[in-house]
């Protein structure tokens, strides 16, 4: 195997060996670049024959597709090989539908019945079969931020929000990665693709606040009743609502982990007394605090990591994730829900969680609820009160080199806010740092994806402001990576016209020398450093 296309990547350089840091085996990282091949041979036939043009089904198959090889999404090579015998079945209807195409890139035929022939094909399409690493760098770039966006995009698909733009864009970016571009060329599709991650996160919270309310600020439970739980993970709110719905009156409690938190924070939920806290913190917390939570735990997307035996009969996946000899919970039919029942049978016979703290989380600062108060806001910045606004979006991970966040946060200054969303939160927001006049100092939008509502505020509060530029603003970003999403939010940032970004705890392994002078020289994107040298720095 090869894959960099995470932060904790092997020495930061990539993961060769049998298995990934992640804990992806290498024959699973291997299926994974089949199926994107697979999609590029999907994209070719689309822009040959039909102009770039794709149907609502087929742009839906697509961004599933990504969304699974996305950093601990689905470590089952049964679910991968299944996706990559559909994309031949989508590639071939195309062929039937458009004609035959004549095409120097295999991914167009090739085909295999076996894992161990799919396997075979892995070695000659994986990543380093591109020997320039400015090309492969650049590529890399473009293809992590369509995998990013697109599971972004999926969540609004499943709520019945779909723009055929974002699935296009997915077909020319991929299609370019089998074409001889200019360096010029490869570097506008990224810019392109930083454009459609706008377009994709703009959809999908038209979707989740059309769908339950727009976010309301809202104090969060994060101890524990005595009735047995269940425990939700991951992004899936269309999945969240149906649990709730499936659970009410059983004396079954529901509980959120890591990115589900922020559902407490939408109207349509409050109405669901079953819905009673949050369990624990961010992804990487889960193997001790899914044994400690005693019940099942769904997981409805990424951020799965290698299940212990001691929950694995209690675990269940469902979407795009998925782990071997984990019960997987089947897509809902169309107009349909999923049925949850063999989740909430098992919650009976539990025990309930075992508390790991008391206390509340306070969120719910989108762009909806921070403009509500923006006079306030505003007075606030003209008065002196708030000096700076410092974002430190993004993930969380395990490397003791993340600390670095919480640190920076605890060091900011008493008059500065700080804008967050994503799991990267779970770093200072259970610290006290206080309030501004009644605006608290950390404010929470909710999951990764609603860093665009980070986005929105800013670009209201230059509107207010009456400044020509976004970087005029007093903003800083402190901005934390791990997967994939976020590089699909850095590259939404970067077609904003934000520059100045401190991005950490590494610079992204998949970047070349080259390609990050570019970034440099366009857009001041600088690595984290010491904190109290980085918060000196923020407040100049």
């Amino acid at each position: 195997m090869f894959c960099y296309q995470c932060q904790e990547t092997a020495g930061n350089k990539g993961c060769r060996f049998a298995k990934g840091v992640c804990g992806k085996p290498s024959d699973t990282a291997d299926l994974m670049d089949v199926l994107v091949h697979a999609l590029r041979g999907i994209s070719l036939i689309l822009e040959k024959k039909a102009e770039g043009k794709i149907d609502i089904e087929t742009g839906r198959f697509m961004t599933k597709s990504l969304f699974m090889t996305i950093t601990n999404a689905n470590f089952s090579n049964q679910a991968i090989m299944a996706q990559i015998e559909k994309a031949f079945e989508v590639r071939e209807s195309l062929v039937k539908k458009y004609g035959p195409i004549t095409c120097e890139c295999d991914s167009v035929v090739f085909t295999a019945k076996t894992e161990a022939e799919m396997l075979a094909k892995a070695k000659s399409i994986g990543v380093l079969s591109t020997e320039n690493e400015d090309v492969r760098s650049l590529r890399e770039l473009l293809v992590y931020g369509i995998k990013g966006f697109s599971a972004y995009a999926k969540h609004a698909s499943i709520l019945g929000y779909d723009d055929v733009t974002i699935y296009e864009f997915i077909v020319k970016g991929l299609a370019s990665t089998t074409k001889n571009l200019s360096v010029d060329e490869m570097i506008a599709l990224v810019m392109e693709c930083g454009k459609t991650a706008v377009t994709t996160m703009a959809l999908l919270d038209k979707a989740n606040t059309t769908t339950y309310g727009n976010p309301e600020i809202t104090k969060v439970n994060i101890g524990t009743g005595k009735n047995p739980g269940i425990l939700i993970s991951g992004h899936d709110l269309k999945d969240m609502e149906e649990l709730l719905e499936q659970t009410q009156g059983t004396g079954i409690d529901v509980y959120t982990h890591s990115e589900m938190l922020p559902a407490h924070y939408y109207p349509k939920f409050k109405k669901y007394t079953n819905l009673v806290g949050n369990y624990g913190g961010s992804w990487w917390h889960q193997d001790k605090e899914f044994e400690s939570f005693n019940g099942p735990i769904l997981m409805t997307t990424n951020c799965i990591v290698p299940v212990k035996d001691s929950y694995k009969n209690r675990i269940f996946t469902t979407g795009a994730a998925g782990y071997p000899e984990v019960k997987h919970i089947a897509d809902r039919k169309e107009g349909g829900k999923k049925d949850f029942s063999e989740i909430i049978a098992l919650a009976k016979t539990r025990p309930a969680p075992t508390e790991l703290e008391k206390g509340e989380i306070v969120g719910g600062f989108a762009h909806n609820q921070v403009m509500a108060v923006a006079d306030k806001v505003i007075a606030a910045v003209k008065s002196g009160a708030i000096k700076k606004f410092v974002v430190m979006g993004g993930c969380d991970g395990r490397q003791p080199s993340r600390s670095y966040f919480t640190e920076v946060a605890e060091a900011l200054p008493k008059d500065t806010i700080i804008l967050t969303a994503g799991c990267a939160k779970y770093r200072y927001i259970k610290s006290n740092l206080g309030d501004i006049g009644g605006i608290p100092r950390v404010l929470d939008a909710g999951q990764c994806n609603d860093c665009y509502s980070l986005a929105v505020i800013a670009l209201k509060l230059q509107e207010a402001f009456g400044l020509k530029n976004l970087n005029d603003l007093p903003l800083a970003f402190d901005i934390a990576w791990y997967e994939q999403k976020a590089v699909a939010v850095l590259l939404a940032l970067l077609s904003l016209g934000v520059k100045g970004i401190r991005l950490g705890p590494t610079v992204p392994a998949f970047l070349s020398p080259t390609v990050v002078d570019v970034l440099v020289k366009n857009f001041s994107i600088t690595p984290t450093g010491n904190a109290q040298d980085d918060v000196k720095a923020i407040m100049s």
